[in-house]
């Protein structure tokens, strides 16, 4: 699978978190940091934001599979 780049909007809908709060989570070291794509754009690799939600998954105990949406 190609590591796409996923823009706010889609890494918001794929995790279910607000802007401020990916972005204190990346503060804090938590959550993937943003690839700067320009000068006032940035994304995240889908791969990473994946492995992120496996994680959180994991913590909880479950064995949950993720499905990435087709494009």
């Amino acid at each position: 699978m190609v590591n796409a780049i996923l823009r706010l909007p889609a890494v918001k809908a794929r995790t279910g978190l607000s802007k401020s709060t990916l972005y204190a989570l990346m503060a804090e070291g938590r959550f993937p940091r943003a690839v700067r794509l320009g000068r006032r754009s940035v994304g995240w690799p889908s791969g990473e934001v994946e492995h992120w939600l496996r994680q959180r998954m994991e913590e909880r105990g479950s064995r949950f599979e993720l499905e990435m949406p087709h494009e």
